[in-house]
């Protein structure tokens, strides 16, 4: 039934565009018509498309509730009580309704199925004439304001505005939901785990006794472990990425012909297209016990998976984001600076250094702050090559943890969301959020303080 929903909708849009086209070419001529045709066919077209989509996007999530609640209504309500038993009944009634019940259904399950089926026959015919209903109503006015003083042009650019303005909006109540989904559970957390046992605790193990009866670990929930590994790789994958990639672009911006220029920049952007979980082999496999075998060599104990081994790849795997970003942005530099600079008798070196650097900070910035978001983001790598030992170090040479692993470990698997152990899961996504927004504004600051001093 979707499918023959999309149908008519590309017939209905398609009809109206061509319908008011052609009846606005054929009232005046084309001087006396305050818009062309064409924007009134545009017209129609949107005004046939929009109430048929707006239908189609309240009403599916209306049907899908109408067949739950229709497939759940023979069953007694003590049944439903009980979230688990709830959803043990509606995947049966889904199952026999598409033929996959495994045994033979009762009578209460077979009434379930057939109800369900019923209610989402109905609703899909429901949805169909609706948004059939819409877009003729939508044709009938358009066409009715097929005249030449009708500004068909000004009606479509509103409408475009619109449009745009509702997908800025989509994209910002997302985020809004991100944050509030993640800030609710993160003070589920903070009501079982003091937040200063949290910020400040120096251990991080969040098993915990699963029942009351069970003995076993209470937790530890000191982020502090976390946040020195997530930070003592980072750093070591910015000092890898930022000089190599910030020089790469310098040297592709400025001093390569067009065609090295050409063939050296895809090959570097490669290394954006690696699988994660390849380079993360790569670092395990081979980084990991070369990095090792040099510490031996000279005296010093280095474990076999360290923060050095997952700093050192993952710097090569983010060195793309740095260089290729950079590299635009120098481009785009005027080249009327450059010849000021060689006019004042500047060499090339100083007029990079001087003049093209300054006047492409904004972008190094905005660069460099993706490239940290990238490193800090990384969680194939570190679990491969870092390990999930949550260690308070700075030492290179030791095994970390970051908090991307240590959320992706919590989560992995059945878990309860009452207990303290998958809470503390978005009380990390918290920080993490929280982490990127400092760097957001410390950039934002770097940006704004330059251009007061270049506009």
């Amino acid at each position: 039934m979707t499918a023959i929903y999309f149908l008519l909708l590309a017939a209905l849009v398609a009809s109206a565009f061509f319908l008011a086209r052609a009846r606005a070419a054929g009232i005046a001529h084309p001087s006396e018509l305050h818009s062309l045709p064409a924007y009134h066919g545009l017209f129609a077209a949107a005004s046939v498309l929009l109430p048929m989509l707006a239908v189609i996007v309240i009403g599916l999530p209306l049907a899908e509730r109408y067949a739950v609640w229709a497939g759940l209504s023979p069953f007694e309500p003590a049944a439903l009580a009980d979230p688990l038993q709830r959803g043990s009944l509606l995947r049966d009634v889904e199952n026999l309704m598409r033929g996959q019940y495994a045994g033979t259904p009762s009578a209460e399950l077979s009434a379930a199925a057939a109800a369900m089926a019923e209610a989402q026959s109905l609703s899909a015919w429901a949805v169909l004439l609706l948004g059939a209903g819409a877009g003729f109503a939508g044709l009938w006015f358009a066409l009715a304001r097929v005249r030449p003083d009708f500004r068909a042009r000004n009606g479509f650019e509103r409408i475009t505005a619109i449009v745009l303005l509702a997908c800025s909006a989509v994209a910002v109540l997302t985020t809004i939901g991100i944050i509030f989904s993640v800030l609710f559970e993160t003070l589920r957390f903070f009501s079982k785990v003091p937040v200063s046992e949290f910020l400040f605790g120096l251990h991080w193990s969040p098993q915990t006794a699963i029942r009351a009866d069970q003995g076993g670990s209470s937790g530890a929930f000191g982020i502090l472990p976390l946040l020195a590994g997530t930070f003592l790789i980072t750093a070591i994958a910015m000092l890898v990425a930022g000089p190599i990639g910030l020089f790469a672009a310098i040297y592709m911006a400025e001093y390569a012909s067009d065609r090295m220029r050409a063939f050296a920049k895809p090959v570097l952007e490669i290394l954006a297209g690696i699988p994660t979980v390849v380079l993360g082999f790569f670092a395990a496999l081979t980084v990991a016990p070369l990095i090792r075998g040099w510490g031996e060599s000279i005296g010093l104990s280095v474990a076999s998976e360290s923060a050095l081994a997952a700093g050192l790849v993952m710097g090569m795997m983010i060195i793309p984001f740095v260089s290729s970003l950079s590299d635009d942005v120098i481009n785009a530099v005027p080249q009327s600076l450059r010849d000021g600079s060689y006019a004042m008798g500047a060499t090339r070196s100083e007029t990079i250094r001087k003049v093209v650097l300054p006047a492409a900070l904004p972008g190094i910035v905005s660069a460099f702050m993706l490239a940290i978001s990238r490193a800090v983001g990384e969680t194939m790598i570190v679990v491969m090559a870092a390990g999930l030992a949550a260690n308070l170090t700075f030492n290179p040479l030791e095994a970390v943890t970051t908090i991307t692993v240590q959320i992706k470990t919590i989560l992995v698997g059945d878990q309860e969301f009452d207990s303290a152990k998958t809470l503390s899961a978005f009380a990390l996504g918290f920080v993490l959020f929280f982490f990127t927004l400092i760097l957001n504004f410390i950039a934002l600051r770097v940006v704004q303080r330059y251009r007061e001093q270049y506009d």
